[in-house]
């Protein structure tokens, strides 16, 4: 079989991927074998791969073919979110696009458009993790809408109704007049924006006085119902149990007195607006004022808006400001800088809003999912320092808003058969429903046509807060083999961002209905952001195509380029020349293999000493290395891994190994030396395969004609043997003993060619097992040991043992003597200035410990370099 001279990614990524697919090698059932579970983050069904989706899936991959080739019964359950909101604007905008208004649909029309946009673009993330190399498990794939998903959410809602635990409230929520929907607070971000302030005067009510006060939304007056002074406010003394007059709409409403007016902020009073502003509606209900909505559900005005009715809210802001003007009761603006909450998935200004919503209470339910990461540790967030933001979050748990005003998505199973307060019952299907609201009603004649079903969804997190469990159908069939075997998973990668909205509620799902953890670790990735620490968007433009990102630099260059520099827990700062690294390391590795592979045998030579002890120092090299890794694996610093595997190829493997057992030009390689070769070049890749899958795998079928079930994704980890530290040590003092010779015949322009005379001073007391390892890669025909000097010698040191290269005559002997006497004066100088330092007291006192060790250090490596230049010196005029 022919070896192409370049590594093709894009010609081997295919080939090798559908070969996985071919033979199963992705799907888990269970077994005898220890499972390890991982379940993917579901990205949105609207979603295309981006690089936070590219660095939390490479790493899942990493971890599962690990597992993989440690033995484990892998399975990575693959899957996307139905994301209510984010779905359905995208199917909203494609309706507009054909001249079709939402609105002008049944339920059933409407979902069918959706279905339709589903099935035509939902599954292109899926696909795209596949050209990433990911090893899912597709025959597992779900999604949060499918039939039993969809049955698990609802009798999970059911039963926490049951348990008096989800209840109905008419409160203030935040509204998303763009999405038109509510939002749980924990789906509002808060950004400060420059805005205004407006003083604006109400008339008393029979009287010529004026009360001035400060506003940031001004069109909300015509929803005011109250002015609230501060009852120990002594400005305002004189209005107390008066009326005033709110500007324009010319409503008369009660003058209140609250302490919680701030007596310094704006003028100390308080317009009131209770439809429009949740600390408003607290003092509404205490001092039962009047609620006027003034908005509909897009923000636009109602016909309480006057004048403005359909106009939009910012629209109106700026019109009732210039009517204002002109009617006199503005008496300034001032610049004012708000904190604003927007909509985490529109962006759109929130508008507090009073509406009908169901919630779930959490207090109760959050206390095992604190436990279990703040006090029992039996769930174990990576980096640790995430512990501090879960127990801020979940110590302060309010009540979740569970309802969403869309059709997309699971339909609240509350079915309505009068218009009472709770004229109402909770059932799993219209039928049971209506045997319990006969039950309710007293009316044994109501049909199911008599049943309403309330209109809301669930909010989309209600479905994924199931996800490890409701994927194994642990719901629904709580006894399952698939859930018993599967559950709890071992580690969840996901972003910091989600901690909140999906990790602490799993957990907190884990324990109620499972009783016990969803997972064992959960490794939180950092956000990848570009050069310049700007978080990557379309919006900034500077978010690379992860696709075409692929198709120049392979698969697995990509995903080394981004794993290189993703600590975890902290932001990776992506630069695309980290993928060309990741690139130019899979040619390395490919020109390390085509090397091995183009040497002849020759059976009947004996194997070189130089061989044989650098394949036992490599050995030990490799072993040390393995344990290296998996420490870095325990404590998921795959970047770290990643960076010790690479180190171990490229250096050890690639600069050193193959370079001592290399044959000379156009000779053969005993079969010994070959053997060994191949066994440590199939053990490199069995490590390596979890970064660069594709490469891998290649090579590995290239070295030997295999049959499938012995591919390299089902091959067997490296087992630990042993360690000779000695063997390491000596090899790396040889090496710096072979650098040294290097520079030498650099500097003095002897040709590599050229065969040079070595001589040691041996005070390290260093073995000579790597004498022939010297002797091959710095081309020495005579390495001898002494106790004297050379004369007319080049030296250099390595420690303490001194090495002499006898001059030949092509060497310029009075050049050389003019440079080491140059060099010896400035290292002299040197280390005068660094003694001045050291015996100035105060610095050795008051620098840092480390900072003096420095300079020590410095001093020491100075006289030892004086010490070598004066004996060459000595050498070269004796």
């Amino acid at each position: 079989m022919e070896i192409p001279s370049k590594y093709n990614a894009l010609a081997v990524e295919q080939k090798w991927y559908d070969y996985w697919l071919k033979h199963d090698f992705f799907h888990s059932v269970p077994d005898k074998r220890e499972p390890y579970t991982i379940v993917i983050p579901p990205p949105n069904v609207t979603g295309v791969l981006h690089m936070g989706h590219m660095l939390n899936n490479t790493i899942q991959d990493v971890l599962i073919r690990r597992a993989r080739l440690l033995g484990k019964n892998a399975c990575w359950v693959p899957g996307t979110d139905h994301a209510s909101i984010a779905t359905e604007a995208k199917v909203v905008a494609k309706l507009k696009s054909q001249g079709i208004d939402k609105n002008d649909l049944s339920r059933e029309e409407f979902l069918e458009h959706a279905w339709e946009w589903k099935e035509q673009y939902g599954g292109v993330i899926l696909e795209q993790l596949k050209k990433l190399g990911c090893s899912c498990d597709w025959h597992r794939t779900k999604f949060t809408l499918d039939e039993d998903m969809s049955e698990a959410v609802i009798k999970v809602f059911v039963n926490l109704f049951n348990k008096g635990l989800i209840y109905r409230g008419y409160r203030m929520v935040n509204w998303d007049p763009e999405a038109k929907t509510t939002l749980s607070d924990e789906e509002v971000e808060y950004i400060e924006k420059q805005g205004k302030l407006y003083y604006i005067n109400y008339k008393i009510e029979e009287s010529l006085d004026m009360l001035t006060i400060a506003t940031t939304r001004p069109e909300t007056l015509l929803g005011d119902t109250a002015i609230c002074i501060n009852p120990n406010d002594e400005r305002y003394t004189q209005i107390k149990g008066k009326r005033a007059i709110v500007p324009i709409c010319n409503r008369v409403v009660p003058i209140i007195e609250d302490d919680y007016v701030d007596l310094e902020f704006g003028t100390g009073c308080l317009k009131v607006t209770p439809a429009h502003d949740e600390n408003d509606k607290v003092l509404g209900e205490k001092h039962n004022l009047e609620v006027i909505d003034i908005f509909n559900d897009d923000a636009t005005l109602n016909s309480n808006g006057l004048h403005y009715e359909g106009k939009d809210r910012f629209e109106v802001r700026k019109q009732i400001v210039k009517e204002l003007e002109a009617v006199g009761a503005l008496v300034k603006v001032e610049d004012y800088t708000n904190r604003v909450g927007i909509s985490e998935r529109t962006k759109a200004i929130i508008e507090p809003r009073l509406s009908d919503q169901w919630f779930l209470k959490m207090d109760n339910l959050a206390k095992p999912a604190i436990d279990a990461v703040l006090k029992t540790g039996d769930v174990k967030l990576f980096p640790k320092k995430f512990e501090n933001t879960y127990r801020h979050w979940m110590e302060n748990v309010r009540d979740w808003n569970i309802s969403r005003q869309l059709i997309w998505g699971q339909q609240i199973p509350a079915y309505y058969f009068g218009d009472g307060e709770n004229d109402f019952v909770v059932a799993e299907t219209a039928e049971e429903a209506l045997t319990e609201a006969r039950k309710k009603s007293s009316n044994p004649d109501l049909k199911i046509t008599d049943l309403k079903q309330d209109s809301d969804v669930l909010d989309t997190w209600f479905s994924s807060w199931l996800w490890p469990i409701s994927v194994f159908d642990g719901i629904r069939n709580p006894e399952n083999d698939e859930i018993n075997y599967y559950y709890p998973t071992n580690d969840l990668v996901t972003g910091p961002d989600i901690l909140f909205f999906w990790v602490a509620r799993m957990i907190v799902a884990g324990y109620e209905f499972r009783g016990e953890k969803p997972f064992e670790n959960v490794y939180l990735t950092g956000l990848v952001r570009d050069k310049q620490r700007r978080k990557m968007s379309k919006s900034l433009g500077n978010s690379p195509d992860a696709l075409k990102l692929i198709e120049a630099y392979g698969a697995d260059g990509v995903r080394v380029g981004l794993l290189l520099s993703s600590a975890a827990g902290n932001d990776l700062l992506f630069d695309e020349t980290l993928c060309q690294q990741g690139k130019q390391f899979a040619n390395k590795i490919w020109n390390a293999f085509r090397l091995i592979k183009g040497w002849e045998i020759d059976e009947s030579i004996e194997q070189p000493e130089s061989s044989k002890v650098a394949i036992l120092w490599f050995e030990s090299k490799f072993q040390k290395t393995i344990l290296e890794i998996e420490e870095h694996y325990s404590k998921y610093r795959l970047s770290d891994a990643l960076m010790a595997t690479y180190k171990l190829i490229w250096d050890d493997f690639a600069s050193w190994l193959l370079e001592i057992i290399k044959p000379a030009y156009q000779h053969p390689i005993d079969v010994h030396t070959l053997g060994s070769a191949i066994k440590i070049l199939e053990d490199l890749l069995k490590i390596l395969h979890p970064f660069m899958p594709f490469l891998t795998e290649e090579i590995w079928h290239y070295l030997k004609d295999r049959k499938p079930e012995h591919a390299l994704i089902v091959s067997k980890w490296p087992i630990f043997e042993s360690i000779d530290e000695k063997a390491i040590f000596e090899f790396d003092f040889a090496k710096d003993v072979v650098s040294g010779v290097r520079t030498i015949r650099k500097e003095k322009n002897i040709s590599f060619k050229e065969p040079i005379a070595l001589h040691v001073i041996n005070n390290e007391k260093i073995s000579t097992t790597y004498d022939e390892v010297i002797k091959k890669l710095g081309n020495i025909n005579d390495l001898e040991y002494t106790m004297q000097p050379i004369d007319s010698a080049m030296t250099f040191r390595v420690k303490s043992n001194e090495y002499f290269i006898p001059m030949n005559e092509s060497v310029d002997i009075e050049s050389e003597l003019k440079k080491l006497q140059e060099e010896l004066d400035y290292t002299q100088g040197f280390l005068k200035a660094v003694q001045k330092k050291l015996s100035n007291q105060r610095f050795v006192d008051n620098a840092p410990e480390k900072v003096v060790e420095i300079e020590r250090q410095k001093e020491a490596d100075a006289l030892a370099k004086i010490e070598t230049l004066m004996s060459s010196l000595k050498s070269l005029t004796s």
